[in-house]
């Protein structure tokens, strides 16, 4: 391959060479190619897309560059992936409860990213959680538990990562066959036979409008469809935070209370319908209404619960001793302040997006990818949009450690 051809080809909106991107993602893993030349493709890229046949190749290319999950052949999981958003601890729901209605489930999960929060920062704040498995104990547990929730090895599309960090530092993160080759190649990689997709729209996603929302969820269900995996995805609203909290420790709480039966509206609903769909694709027999149905029997019942539970103890989680401190509220940082409605009226807007920075900015997530996080920092939603309101009434409770300039910063 040419690099310099490669590369005018794509510039000039024609459709590259099959080989020559097999070769690209081969030279990219080995480090045998210049960023730059890298880079500049990529611009190509965003400019001038990619055909439905190179996207095609290009994913497969990168779901190969390293090791892959092969699950035995009488065990085929599902796999829900969600595009971030503010409050989103759905996985923490639907893995289990999928897994409940007989769907076996293999959840290969990501740490937070910008200003949503990631599952694997959410589920170590459980005492004892064991968040990374190797790929042996990962097909195990799918086997014995039915279920199980681990973070993305380095093994698994390696190339993808070298990919997305110039992407990041490129401007081209926004294309969508760039997005959409990100997201499909790791999930092959991850050995499962379908995926559900949660394309979130609105200020507290990124994607903010409906149209990109509806292209990139058109665009993930042709990729998949085209390597042989069965895929369904909503597209759901991020105009406000899910739920009634934003936080690691506390998202685990509200994901355990609603498994309970006590859990708010909005994430309940979310949650059957994500389950309904995992369910169906991995039991075609069961039509999406019978498959909703079984969600919600399976959730009343605390099947879900139990199989939560279970997946939490495989995984060297102590469960009791997480819910022992957040009954005392101990999962909680000690620092709170209140965010109060300047007038009376209606709540017509909640900027999803500026309360997931604030949660960042104290702790909550990381800036850096050094950065620790505090598993504590937290909001509580205690109005949301068309709730009636009184000046002077709280409409947000922050939970927080340390005083001063972080919160002057986050509240701005």
């Amino acid at each position: 391959m040419n690099p310099v051809a490669f590369i005018e080809t794509k510039r000039d909106g024609k459709e590259n060479d099959f080989s020559d991107i097999r070769e690209l993602v081969d030279l990219v893993t080995k480090g045998d190619v210049a960023d730059y030349q890298v880079a500049a493709w990529l611009m190509a890229v965003y400019f001038n897309g990619l055909s439905g046949e190179e996207c095609r190749i290009f994913t497969e290319s990168l779901a190969r560059s390293g090791k892959m999950v092969r699950f035995p052949d009488n065990l085929s999981p599902v796999d829900k992936h969600s595009t971030g958003g503010v409050g989103d601890k759905t996985t923490l729901i639907v893995v289990p409860l999928a897994a409940a209605c007989g769907v076996p489930v293999a959840k290969l999960s990501g740490r937070g990213l910008g200003f949503t929060g990631g599952t694997i920062d959410k589920l170590e704040s459980i005492p004892g959680f064991r968040a990374h498995l190797d790929m042996r104990d990962f097909i195990a547990q799918v086997r014995s538990t039915g279920c199980a929730i681990s973070g993305h090895s380095g093994d698994l599309a390696p190339a993808e990562a070298i990919f997305y960090e110039l992407r990041d530092v490129t401007g081209t993160v926004p294309s969508i066959p760039l997005i959409t080759s990100s997201i499909v190649s790791k999930k092959i990689a991850g050995g499962s036979s379908s995926f559900v997709f949660d394309v979130k729209c609105g200020s507290g996603a990124f994607m903010e409008d409906q149209r990109s929302a509806i292209e990139l969820a058109e665009s993930l269900v042709d990729l998949s469809a085209s390597m042989g995996r069965g895929s369904m995805a909503l597209i759901t609203d991020m105009s406000q935070p899910l739920g009634m909290w934003v936080g690691n420790a506390a998202e685990v709480a509200e994901a355990v209370d609603l498994l309970l039966g006590r859990g708010p509206d909005d994430l309940r609903e979310l949650s059957l319908r994500l389950t309904a769909s995992m369910v169906h694709l991995g039991r075609p027999s069961i039509s999406l209404d019978k498959a909703l149905s079984l969600a919600e029997r399976s959730l009343d019942e605390g099947k879900g619960y139990r199989k939560f539970e279970e997946m939490v103890r495989s995984q060297g989680g102590d469960l009791d001793r997480f819910q022992e401190k957040a009954s005392r509220r101990e999962h909680l940082s000690r620092t709170v302040r209140e965010i109060y409605a300047a007038e009376s009226g209606v709540l017509t807007r909640c900027d999803a997006r500026r309360v997931g920075d604030a949660v960042r900015l104290l702790g909550g997530g990381r800036l850096s990818k050094k950065d620790a996080v505090d598993h504590g920092v937290s909001c509580q939603i205690l109005r949301k949009i068309g709730d009636a309101v009184s000046a002077g009434e709280p409409l947000a409770r922050v939970y927080f450690s340390g005083e001063g300039v972080r919160w002057e910063e986050a509240r701005a």
